[in-house]
């Protein structure tokens, strides 16, 4: 009989946060330990020192929530909120300019993580909001995302499982391969119905000091009354902008690019 391995402190610790989702943003003691697969006295112990340190918060009726001092960690990420604020002024632009859901994501793993979103009244519905996670193909941010991704986690990406929202959404590895191609080439991704049948995106990359693409922007708007040509030099328009602040300078990267084919034609 084999022996179930031993988890570590550190995971043991873990898995109590990781108890925690949108769908579960408050829980009990009971209920982490069975999120977390941990005995009673072992979560017990754990959601105390945890709450102790301010990572958790107990109400008066004695359920578990996410305490601020996560929040105050959390903002060091250069991707989290420093991103989001030099972002929001393009952002609001961009809102002004369509009035509709303006969305702000970067790659985690095979995901897409949404960091900022703005919507108005009349805006189109969509199943996002900040934190939110969504399957790289399947969504125009991430399919920008994915489109400057390395080669290799590319080729292995497309050749999983690619799960299916609508009829429309990509689940075809050889057709991802050509809608990623065309995203490199347009310099922007439309995606249109591939997560609700009344939704289409338009997304365009956003890069860092180096030139490499460190996050998203789109608009998403309603699909039956979508003006794509109008949308694509709104969305260019805030990425660039978004780049710019973030230091990335286009005319160094064609100079450095135009020394490199003149040493190739040299060579």
């Amino acid at each position: 009989m084999t022996a179930t391995p031993t988890r570590s402190a550190p995971d043991r610790l873990l898995s109590v946060l990781a108890a925690f989702d949108h769908e579960h943003p408050a829980l009990s003691l009971t209920d982490i330990s069975r999120r977390a697969g941990l005995t009673l006295t072992t979560a017990h112990r754990l959601v105390a020192a945890l709450t102790e340190w301010g990572a958790l918060e107990r109400d008066p009726s004695g359920v578990y929530h996410v305490g601020l001092r996560l929040w105050e960690v959390a903002a060091l990420a250069p991707r989290g909120l420093a991103l989001r604020q030099v972002a929001l002024p393009h952002l609001e632009d961009l809102y002004e300019a369509t009035h509709e859901n303006v969305q702000l994501a970067v790659r985690d793993g095979a995901e897409v993580v949404y960091i900022e979103w703005i919507s108005g009244r009349s805006a189109v519905g969509v199943h996002i909001r900040v934190g939110a996670r969504w399957p790289l193909h399947a969504t125009g941010v991430g399919l920008v995302l994915l489109a400057h991704g390395e080669p290799a986690f590319q080729d292995a990406y497309c050749a999983g499982p690619l799960a299916s929202f609508t009829p429309h959404t990509i689940t075809d590895g050889a057709r991802l391969r050509r809608e990623l191609a065309e995203v490199r080439r347009a310099g922007v991704a439309v995606s249109s119905r591939q997560v609700t049948e009344d939704a289409l995106s338009v997304a365009a990359p956003v890069r860092g000091p180096g030139g490499s693409v460190v996050a998203a922007v789109s608009v998403v708007v309603p699909q039956a009354d979508a003006q794509v040509p109008v949308l694509i030099p709104a969305v260019r328009l805030a990425a660039r902008g978004i780049s710019r602040a973030l230091g990335w300078r286009p005319e160094r990267d064609a100079s450095v690019g135009a020394e490199a084919g003149a040493g190739d034609g040299a060579s």
